[in-house]
């Protein structure tokens, strides 16, 4: 027997007899790993292979919280106290990480619960280590925030055009997740939002153009797992991105043509296949061109197997999105949708609403015979595979006392900050009021929709006005802050008013004013002041095309922090804008008429 070959089964042994093998040994190369892969498969039983398949979330910030509310969320959610016993129950191949649930306090505690959910996992069952995910893509879709570096997210990166911008970005926050135990990310978006009224998508795409989001998707697979060896997750496949429903509370059509379907929706996602991406999640969409049956993409075997594994040639694992959202629960009661949803194709299905129901169903449908073991064990074995690539036999844990090293260090936040300086865009300066002379003294007016929960006054510095405020007055004026929140009644709107005529000037930001009347007033209500007024869209670019009048205007795409110093640079002139527009801006009469194309950007 060659070296190499007792090598293998030297790690086969450990890790049958250990479950996991936590010695710092060397990675395997793909013979051995899948040798690896075999043997642990072969040793599991039927139970630990289904359980393998799902994801879900439990409450608590400890693998065994014994906090009271925590306890009875957890029972009534899936019948257990906690984290471990979830669990050792259903022998769960992955956990997903929420603010809501209570499981993303800070950074340390992150890292212990990630480090006891693993030892859960190895003490019990088949001893496989755990995939533990979260959707960190950045921008307003974040589930570990500050002091977790923060960017300003994808439709911001597309504003910037920099392909290495977007795999640093990647590679910081996927350094960042490892630290704390978190091995795969739901990200990158891979959907081309084409439809400036899509509810969903909108400023997590990054953009419109498909050629710009293959070339920036690809970018971050890279960076996550390359740069930082997480697992990364493409979304939503074939594409979410023409769609004004929400797949959370309904389902969506998507009618675009095969040859559409060619242009504008696929090329993200086979960039991120040519670039090795680890797994692709799944739409809760009907793309009646892939498979006239009514069915989502989630339940679809035409779309999932013939379109994804045979045509595009994915051999990584299919996951789905939640199980629990509305628009893959319309056609079929929660204990068929996982068993529908592994015959069309998928490996992990993600939160079914009753793991119990969901686990139990896809027992039944095997020993029937309605699903074949072989097609349970094609699963298991990428999902195992991902799971030896990403170095989760050799040593699943983390070092809680060095995550402060990683997490939130000063080279992050300023590589953080750079980016986000390339990301603003200048949209209108009609008046030239821009760039403003710093160290004037001139009293300012910081007003508007913010970003977070709360008013600023409560968040201080960390909130969207609060932070814009903080880094105007570094450039030498006098800020007031005034949060009027995103749907600003009358008696709001009158207050901001009288503050604004008391200012020499004002800033005004929008938070999706498109869909606010509210906000649309206030900004035509700030303009008949005569104060010099400089909008700034916080998140969607859209908002102009609401009150043209205003004569100047700046897209930031992002509400976060980084996002509101960079503006401040840019308001005076430390930065030049280089932003371009990644996406056309409609007129508000009509959404096919373009106000500004893809593409426009102003500079000083």
């Amino acid at each position: 027997m060659g070296m190499g070959r007792l090598r293998c089964v030297v790690l086969g042994v450990m890790l049958l007899v250990l479950g996991a093998a936590g010695t710092g040994a060397a990675r395997p190369g793909e013979e051995c790993g899948r040798h690896v892969v075999e043997r642990v498969l072969h040793r599991m039983s039927l139970e630990e292979k289904v359980g393998q398949m799902f994801v879900t979330y439990a409450y608590g910030d400890s693998a065994e919280d014994t906090d009271p509310e925590m306890v009875a969320a957890n029972r009534e959610a899936h019948g257990v106290d906690d984290f471990r016993q979830l669990i050792e129950r259903y022998h769960l191949g992955g956990i997903i990480y929420f603010a809501w649930s209570g499981n993303v306090e800070n950074p340390r505690q992150i890292a212990g619960l990630s480090n006891g959910l693993q030892r859960a996992a190895l003490g019990s069952g088949a001893g496989v280590p755990l995939l533990i995910s979260t959707d960190q893509e950045q921008g307003v879709v974040v589930r570990v925030d500050y002091p977790a570096t923060q960017f300003p997210g994808s439709i911001a990166l597309g504003a910037g055009r920099g392909e290495e911008d977007a795999r640093t970005a990647a590679e910081i926050t996927g350094e960042e997740l490892r630290a704390i135990g978190i091995n795969q990310n739901f990200a990158p978006v891979a959907d081309v939002n084409v439809n400036p009224r899509n509810p969903v998508i909108g400023v997590r795409s990054f953009g419109e153009d498909p050629r710009l989001v293959a070339r920036l998707t690809a970018a971050q697979v890279e960076g996550y797992q390359e740069g930082a060896g997480v697992a990364a997750t493409a979304k939503h496949f074939p594409g979410h991105g023409d769609t004004d429903v929400d797949s959370h509370y309904g389902l969506p059509v998507i009618n675009h043509s095969r040859e559409e379907l060619a242009e504008v929706d696929l090329p993200p996602f086979e960039a991120a296949i040519r670039s090795g991406v680890d797994a692709i999640m799944t739409a809760h969409i009907v793309v009646p061109a892939l498979d006239g049956s009514g069915r989502p993409a989630t339940l679809s075997k035409p779309i999932l197997t013939g379109l994804l594994r045979r045509e595009m040639g994915f051999d990584g694992v299919i996951v789905t999105d939640s199980l629990g959202m509305a628009g893959v629960r319309q056609q079929f009661g929660d204990e068929r949708v996982p068993v529908e949803a592994i015959k069309a194709g998928a490996d992990m299905l993600l939160m079914p609403p009753d793991i119990d129901l969901a686990y139990n169903a896809v027992l039944e449908a095997v020993r029937s015979g309605e699903i074949k073991r072989r097609r349970i064990d094609a699963s298991v074995r990428r999902i195992l595979a991902l799971k030896l690539e990403r170095g989760l036999f050799e040593d699943p844990f983390v070092n809680e006392e060095r995550v402060d090293e990683v997490v939130g260090t000063p080279e992050h936040h300023a590589a953080a900050a750079e980016i986000s300086d390339r990301t603003i865009t200048l949209v209108k300066n009609e008046a030239g009021l821009l760039p403003l002379e710093p160290d004037t003294g001139r009293k300012v007016l910081v007003t508007g929709a913010g970003g977070y929960a709360g008013s600023a006054a409560d968040q201080g510095d960390r909130s969207t006005l609060g932070s814009l405020a903080a880094a105007m007055e570094g450039f030498g004026v006098e800020t007031e802050v005034y949060e009027t929140g995103t749907d600003p009644d009358a008696s709001r709107r009158s207050a901001a008013v009288a503050k604004a005529q008391n200012s020499d000037l004002v800033v005004v930001t929008t938070n999706k004013a498109w869909t606010s009347e509210g906000q649309q007033r206030l900004v035509k209500e700030l303009l008949a002041t005569g104060r010099p007024v400089i909008v700034a869209a916080v998140r969607d670019p859209y908002d102009i095309a609401y009150f043209t009048e205003a004569e100047t205007y700046l897209a930031t795409y992002s509400y976060k922090p980084v996002s509101m110093e960079a503006l401040a640079r840019v308001l005076f002139g430390a930065v030049n804008p280089t932003g371009r527009l990644p996406v056309t801006i409609p007129t508000a009469e009509d959404p096919n008429a373009a106000l500004y194309p893809y593409g426009h950007g102003l500079s000083y």
